[in-house]
Order: C-alpha cells, then sequence, then structure tokens
C-alpha cells in the first residue's frame, strides 16, 4: 500500500520536476561510476608526476636543440692551438650533455689502443653493445665510451673502453663526439 502511495504521488508531479530529477540521478550515476573506475585504473598523483618530468626532459631537449642550432659546422674543441671552434667551459658542459652519438671513427681511434677490444669489436662484427657521453661534475670534463662483448659470437668477455671527450662533431642537426683521448 505504501508502494501505491508513492507511485500515485510521483506520477502526479509535473513533467518538468520528473525530467529535472531524471537528470540529477542520471548525474549521480556517472560521477559515481567515473569515481570507482577512476579508483580502479586511475594512477592520479604518480602520473602527474611522470607527466611533469616528461615535460622537463622536453624543454631541457629543446633548449639543447636551440643551443646545438647555434653552434658553427664543423670541429668543435675544448683546448687552444688549433684553428677549429674552441668551446668555453660552459657551452663545453652543455654540449656534452646534448651529445649522445659516438660514431665510428672516434669508437676505432679509442679500439687501436686497447688490443683485446679492438679484438672483440672485429670479431663480432663490429657490434657495439652500448655507447655513453656523461659530464663528470667532479672534474669538470665529459667521458664518453662504449663497451664491446663477444656474447653473440660465444666469448663470455665484456670490454668497456672510456675516455676525455676532447672534441666534438657539429653538423647542425646534432653533435657526435669526434675524438676520445683514452690514454
Amino acid at each position: 500500500m505504501l508502494k501505491k502511495n508513492y507511485n500515485y504521488k510521483i506520477k502526479d508531479l509535473p513533467e518538468s520536476l520528473k525530467q529535472f530529477i531524471g537528470l540529477i540521478i542520471i548525474t549521480l550515476i556517472v560521477i559515481i561510476s567515473f569515481s570507482i573506475l577512476n579508483g580502479m585504473f586511475g594512477e592520479g598523483d604518480e602520473l602527474v608526476k611522470r607527466m611533469k618530468i616528461e615535460e622537463e626532459r622536453i624543454a631541457e631537449e629543446r633548449k639543447l636543440n636551440k643551443l646545438i642550432s647555434s653552434l658553427p659546422s664543423g670541429i668543435l674543441v675544448t683546448f687552444d692551438g688549433t684553428d677549429h671552434y674552441k668551446l668555453t667551459d660552459e657551452v663545453y658542459e652543455q654540449v656534452c650533455n646534448a651529445t649522445k652519438l659516438i660514431p665510428q671513427r672516434a669508437i676505432m681511434g679509442a679500439n687501436f689502443l686497447n688490443f683485446r677490444a679492438h679484438e672483440l669489436y672485429t670479431i663480432n662484427g663490429n657490434k657495439i653493445d652500448e655507447t655513453f657521453v656523461k659530464w663528470d661534475q667532479e672534474k669538470g670534463k665529459c667521458f664518453a665510451g662504449f663497451t664491446v662483448s663477444g656474447n653473440n659470437v660465444g666469448v663470455d668477455e665484456s670490454i668497456t673502453i672510456s675516455g676525455e671527450a676532447l672534441s666534438f662533431l657539429s653538423t647542425g642537426i646534432d653533435t657526435r663526439v669526434y675524438f676520445i683521448k683514452n690514454f
């Protein structure tokens, strides 16, 4: 009987009020559904942190790209006594941080000083496992290097060659390590 009274009362309400109540109920259902889904699948603070880190990385990359495009094309050196473009200490650090490539020429030059590394490099088909260019804050110098191994040809040996990156090659699009001093 109580159920019939409520049905009559709802039927007696004006049509616009019924539609408004229906709209409120649907809105609440949608909000509750999204809240439940966000609780199950949302990453919240972790996602925001990752997005901020990515934005900072992109901003830094743009800044470094602007620096690289402002450098003259050709060989960039860190020492006096050549006709090549000499980097200031500040620009040297920035170029080091912007450089990711170590071309074949720099690798072969550094390999000649370590016979075993050259041997591994040759027998594994000139395959480089890893390259790196990083700034050493303590020494105020840029270090570059690479790792070669014979894992793909059955030799269980890995050698890392590293040294000071004394010069870079600027192409206008990117910079590359030009010479590694590892003696």
